[in-house]
């Protein structure tokens, strides 16, 4: 006797499409999802077409284990069909994000301040972010040093194309989630969609350095990134629990390159850095995490947060192969912070992004 049939007839349903019942089932058995069926899901999801309930046993469900790159790669697909685009005049090949999950210790804004640096070194940059829990995320850091987080995606471009560089608060560019929000808010665990906001930039970034808060989740994401057909990507996770490569530990690197999936491990002193107690790159709140960056970014930093600034940046520059090692990377990006070019490129950013 079939499942189906089995079933109490009370739990019957058409399936439809707008119906999660076959997803769910699915997941019940023990199955995964097929790129379909995931991007099925997710549409009727991101339109707001089916139940919170159904929502909250598909995000439930999907939590369990480790998604697969079939899963990631459909979900992603629907995101990016629904994102608000930033569209530069630059190639989105050549465009880099630095955008994180999240959820890991948090350090100050490393990420940011990276993506700074590299754009000071040539790269060009479309940083994804959002408010944080801790009230120090990239929005609340680039807010209080003078960015217009809240700029429409024409100044983001403007951005991007004069400066090198422009963040794209993802609070504005994925109005999508709103059907999704509440359920995610109240499950109150991580769920797919913790790794999917790094995989949708609005600029369409070819170029991605992405932490994950947890290791095991490297894999899937470099497999989901190759499937969705990334230029180069650099997926990172230290061994001391961050999203970043850190400078208190080894770091774990599983880089999407020409076609192939390679994974290598980076301490600090393979790249000329010294390693450091953790605690000297963590900032106690908003303001201290933002003399921290700014601090880094004009030259007056030179101890812990400026080395850990320069291994991010380096891994940043190699996704956009524009050095070809991480040491070249680092020293690289120490010239772009000693010549000023890492603050021209935050006052650029500024200026634009207030126009």
């Amino acid at each position: 006797m079939s499942t189906d049939q089995q079933k109490p007839s009370e739990f019957a349903r058409e399936s439809g499409s707008t119906d999660l019942t076959p997803m769910l089932r699915a997941l019940l058995s023990g199955r995964t999802l097929t790129v379909e069926e995931t991007t099925d899901a997710f549409e009727a999801m991101m339109t707001g077409e089916v139940h919170h309930g159904e929502m909250g046993a598909l995000l439930a469900l999907l939590a369990t284990r480790l998604p697969t790159p079939e899963e990631l790669e459909g979900a992603a697909r629907v995101m990016r069909a629904h994102v608000t685009p930033v569209q530069s005049s630059l190639p989105a090949d050549d465009i880099l994000d630095t955008a994180g999950t999240g959820g890991a210790p948090k350090t100050f804004n490393v990420s940011t301040a990276a993506a700074l640096v590299a754009a000071g070194a040539g790269a060009a940059v479309a940083k994804h972010g959002n408010r944080s829990r801790t009230g120090r995320g990239s929005a609340e850091a680039l807010q209080s040093i003078g960015i217009n987080v809240d700029a429409d995606p024409a100044i983001q471009a403007r951005c991007l194309d004069e400066a090198g560089i422009c963040f794209c608060f993802a609070i504005h560019h994925h109005p999508a989630t709103r059907h999704v929000m509440p359920v995610r808010k109240a499950m109150g665990v991580p769920t797919i969609f913790n790794l999917l906001g790094p995989l949708t930039n609005p600029a369409g970034a070819g170029r991605q350095l992405m932490g994950v808060w947890d290791g095991v989740f490297q894999q899937p994401v470099a497999e989901a990134l190759h499937r969705l057909g990334t230029t180069r990507a650099i997926v990172v996770h230290s061994d001391d629990g961050l999203d970043e490569l850190s400078i208190s530990a080894p770091s774990t690197i599983v880089e999407v390159r020409d076609g192939q999936i390679n994974t290598w491990r980076v301490t600090p002193e393979d790249v000329g850095l010294a390693t450091a107690d953790i605690q000297s790159v963590t900032a106690r709140d908003l303001d201290h995490a933002t003399t921290m960056m700014t601090s880094v970014l004009d030259g007056s930093e030179q101890g812990p947060p400026r080395h850990m600034t320069l291994l991010n940046a380096a891994a940043a520059l190699l996704a956009c192969d524009l050095v070809a090692d991480l040491r070249e990377g680092v020293d690289r990006a120490a010239r772009s912070i000693d010549d000023g070019a890492a603050t021209g490129a935050l006052e650029k950013l500024a200026a634009t992004s207030q126009s």
